[in-house]
């Protein structure tokens, strides 16, 4: 219900001292209407009750703009029931006890309860604080809960080193729907991050960047404003954090295996015969994955899946970044020999690549839920 308040005619005034000078005029409207000698805003609401402004039930809102005159809106229904569901206020157990001499002991037990309840406006909601839509202040439940996917354990989200990603749940895996951004591996221990270029090329242990970090060169036009490459796209990791031991991914997650990626495109209907294959694979499989072009951030995907993927880009193993806002890479936690691991990558192709790079390169990591 739209309402007007009180529509107040400014007066400039100053309070008026009245002092009895003799009889009353013929008007019959005594400007002092409370006799108090003084007239005041209290004289001023009476003098537009001269004009047949009322508010008799003292809503604050004038009788004739009033939908709802001569019984207060009650819990924001006109002329409603007012507040009637009964809330417990207070619940008051009295207890008593006796010893026992047979046992030594003192034997309590109560001998009194009394619930106080108070009444309040119904507030329908879904009272199940599991789901995602829980509604703390709810009193009457609405049995209309969501929750996460089945196959997340009923989770919409994880938070992870201060990070909360959302979840999808595509087949029988659980996915994170966006790319890591840690810098922690899950036992605590930071991952060495802000690499030179010498450093990132040399380096055989575990590293990570945000896409445009630091001075070095940005192959082909793309976005170079990091904080917006961190939001939107995460980090970009060598191969030796997705591989490391102590966990890239939060405990009971993992980064997911070259047969992982496989049964996700399997899912999405790629054929048996085309997942050991090197290149592109599939038909549609990469759009189903990609996010939508009226997105913010966007691709030229429909993500019917609900993974969300987003053109990330890679730091390359020369240091160099490439490919920002046309293609991404994720790794695939299996090795194809001693310097080479398998990994996915996405443009603006609609099929899925699958090959092999060298373990220097910094590509995005999804977590995979491990089987339960």
């Amino acid at each position: 219900m739209i309402r007007s308040h009180k529509s107040v005619i400014v007066l400039i005034f100053s309070t008026i001292n009245i002092f009895p000078a003799g009889a009353q005029s013929e008007c019959d409207w005594n400007p002092d209407s409370n006799g108090d000698n003084q007239i005041g805003v209290t004289d001023l609401l009476a003098l537009l009750g001269v004009f047949e402004e009322e508010d008799m039930d003292e809503d604050g809102v004038w009788d004739s703009q009033d939908d709802c005159v001569g019984t207060l809106d009650t819990c924001g229904i006109c002329n409603g029931p007012g507040p009637n569901v009964p809330v417990i206020a207070s619940i008051e157990l009295i207890f008593d006890s006796i010893y026992v001499e047979q046992l030594e002991e003192w034997y309590v037990f109560q001998i009194d309860s009394d619930t106080t309840f108070v009444f309040a406006c119904p507030i329908e909601g879904c009272m199940d604080s599991l789901a995602t839509n829980f509604n703390p202040e709810a009193n009457l439940d609405s049995n209309l809960c969501d929750f996460g996917p089945a196959d997340c354990g009923d989770n919409a989200t994880i938070t992870f080193d201060e990070h909360t990603y959302n979840l999808v749940a595509i087949g029988d895996q659980c996915w994170f729907a966006e790319n890591l951004r840690t810098t922690h591996y899950a036992n605590g221990d930071s991952i060495p991050s802000g690499l030179s270029v010498s450093d990132w090329v040399n380096s055989y242990l575990g590293a990570t960047s945000i896409y445009a970090e630091g001075n070095d060169a940005i192959i082909e036009t793309s976005n170079s404003n990091v904080e917006e490459n961190l939001n939107n796209f995460g980090r970009l990791y060598n191969w030796y954090a997705a591989n490391d031991n102590r966990g890239l991914c939060p405990t009971g997650w993992h980064v997911p295996t070259d047969s992982d990626w496989m049964v996700l495109e399997i899912e999405l209907g790629m054929a048996q015969e085309q997942l050991d294959t090197w290149g592109a694979r599939g038909t549609d499989e990469g759009r189903q994955m990609k996010e939508i072009p009226s997105a913010t951030p966007n691709w030229n995907g429909e993500n019917s899946s609900g993974f969300t993927a987003l053109p990330g880009g890679w730091r390359s193993n020369n240091g160099n970044y490439q490919f920002g806002l046309s293609r991404t890479y994720w790794w695939a936690n299996s090795s194809d020999g001693p310097s080479l691991a398998w990994a996915r990558k996405l443009d603006n192709d609609d099929r899925v690549h699958r090959r092999t790079f060298q373990l220097n390169f910094g590509f995005s990591v999804r977590c995979l839920r491990d089987d339960e």
